[in-house]
């Protein structure tokens, strides 16, 4: 079974006036199919407008279809009756970890998710402690959230959706207000938890170097999905990508450069490593 399937998804943000006359329909998702199987670690790439915030959001039924069904862990999003189950199952992560984070102590922080869904004390507080060590966090569970760094946040809001034990892991955007390192140290929590713990992820971001890792790579456009493919494929399309106003990493950058001057390298290289081997290989 699909930990998540999208089918012919629509969404129209609606603004009215004062009487309640509408003045505006924004479409902000336009048909979008997706499947997510169990374990998988999935990223979602658009600029800003692209609807990948807006379809995060419905993988949590935080938003309801206009058109098309969401379905998480066979459950469908528009159903009332599933709306706790499905946000047992799928937890969400925001840019923001100040909007997520409400206790003064990071345990207390941790412990609120479960407590909210009943979960004995005891078992609570082995869940704190089983989250925090997962993304190395256990030795500040005694301190004040805001003393901690905006990468440290994130990982505390990371552990607060953990300890509520989901299948999958939906992160909207979770880098954009980090410095490289706190970046790099939240994608290294994600992916660790993806690995070792079988946790399903989708990654929503505009940052390109946070996917390439990933299993499969969907790239969005007003409101479409307009590719799709493992990480190699995209970033094998520079043109393309740059059409949709998305940059590419670095190396991958320099490799394209490389071949329009004439240099046999392959398309789609992903790392420095990649690239030095493809050289070697050219010096004979």
């Amino acid at each position: 079974m699909d930990m998540v399937k999208i089918k012919d998804l629509a969404f129209e943000y609606i603004r009215r006036d004062e009487e309640g006359n509408v003045e505006s329909i924004n479409r902000a998702i336009d048909g979008v199919n997706l499947d997510v199987k169990k374990g998988d670690f999935i990223a979602v790439l658009g600029a800003n407008g692209s609807g990948k915030s807006t379809l995060a959001k419905h993988i949590n039924a935080i938003l309801y279809p206009t058109e098309g069904t969401v379905w998480v862990s066979g459950l469908k999003t528009s159903d009332e009756e599933n709306i706790w189950e499905i946000r047992e199952s799928a937890g969400m992560v925001f840019q923001n970890p100040d909007n997520q984070i409400i206790a003064t102590v990071v345990e207390e922080d941790v412990g609120f998710g479960p407590e909210n869904l009943g979960v004995p004390t005891e078992e609570i507080w082995q869940r704190v402690e089983d989250s925090l060590r997962a993304v190395d966090m256990l030795e500040y569970r005694s301190h004040s959230p805001n003393k901690l760094s905006g990468g440290q946040k994130q990982r505390i809001a990371i552990a607060g959706i953990m300890a509520m034990k989901p299948q999958c892991i939906v992160l909207d955007e979770p880098t954009a207000m980090l410095d490289p390192d706190g970046r790099k140290d939240v994608i290294s929590t994600v992916h660790k938890l993806n690995q070792q713990d079988n946790i399903t992820v989708i990654l929503i971001t505009h940052h390109m170097d946070e996917v390439i890792d990933a299993d499969k790579v969907f790239v969005m456009e007003k409101g479409q999905v307009v590719m799709e493919g493992t990480p190699r494929e995209i970033f094998s399309k520079v043109d393309e990508l740059k059409r949709y106003r998305l940059d590419v990493p670095q190396v991958t950058e320099l490799a394209y450069e490389l071949r329009k001057k004439g240099l046999d390298i392959p398309e789609g290289i992903l790392s420095v490593e990649e690239l030095v081997q493809a050289l070697d290989k050219i010096r004979g």
